[in-house]
């Protein structure tokens, strides 16, 4: 008699920890699939494995309106961790696709619109350039715009410089005119910043540097009509 009592009073205690350990040992078994890659994508996020939790994301990808949700944190992340405006685009798309009203729809308006804006810069013509490409294309960008500075400054520098007089009794800045080094393109069908800027400088860098010399002409750098007369710097 005495060993049942026993028995069953070290039995209860047994049988709740047991209980304990299977509830929490089974909490990651009864989760669904979708909701742990989820956290472990966001895991990978907080770590700085920014592919890896891509690669997570897009595993709980199915095509239905719960992807929404995974649409828009893989936008997010694209957008704020990777800048990567293009696939942020995509994937924010993709979101107002299965949630038109959903709770993000506004704020991934302001975003598409913002993205949209910065993926401009990283056009040559009408293809996207790549992310090494873009960045290329940057560092060119502010050394053309520091050189653009250099210039200015030298010039100031000499227009503050009194003109001094020649023999003949006329100022030297008379006599001695620069050379006009612009030049003029007359805009064909089917031309681009990016294409003349590639047909006088060899790269399509510079399309900025020939939108900034004829803003009175170009209103729209991305619409070019044939028949405007551009100066070439």
């Amino acid at each position: 008699m005495f060993l049942k009592v026993c028995l069953r009073k070290s039995f209860v205690p047994a049988l709740g920890l047991g209980l304990v350990l299977c509830v929490g040992g089974c909490d990651r078994m009864i989760t669904p699939r979708s909701a742990q890659v989820i956290k472990d994508a966001e895991s990978k996020t907080a770590d700085g494995n920014y592919l890896r939790a891509v690669t997570l994301y897009e595993s709980a990808l199915d095509g239905s309106e719960k992807s929404a949700e995974i649409h828009y944190r893989l936008a997010l992340l694209y957008d704020d961790k990777m800048h990567d405006p293009l696939h942020a685009l995509h994937h924010f798309k993709r979101y107002l696709t299965l949630a038109p009203t959903g709770p993000h729809a506004n704020e991934v308006k302001n975003f598409m619109k913002k993205d949209e804006l910065d993926l401009g810069t990283s056009l040559s013509g009408d293809s996207v350039v790549s992310r090494a490409e873009a960045t290329r294309l940057r560092n060119e960008n502010q050394t053309l715009r520091k050189e653009v500075e250099d210039q200015r400054s030298r010039l100031h520098a000499t227009t503050e410089k009194a003109p001094s007089n020649n023999a003949d009794g006329k100022t030297e800045s008379a006599s001695k005119k620069s050379p006009d080094k612009s030049r003029t393109y007359v805009v064909r069908d089917g031309d681009t910043l990016a294409s003349i800027s590639r047909k006088f400088y060899k790269t399509s860098g510079r399309w900025k540097k020939i939108r900034d010399a004829n803003r009175s002409v170009v209103d729209d750098p991305g619409k070019l009509r044939a028949g405007q007369t551009l100066t070439i710097p």
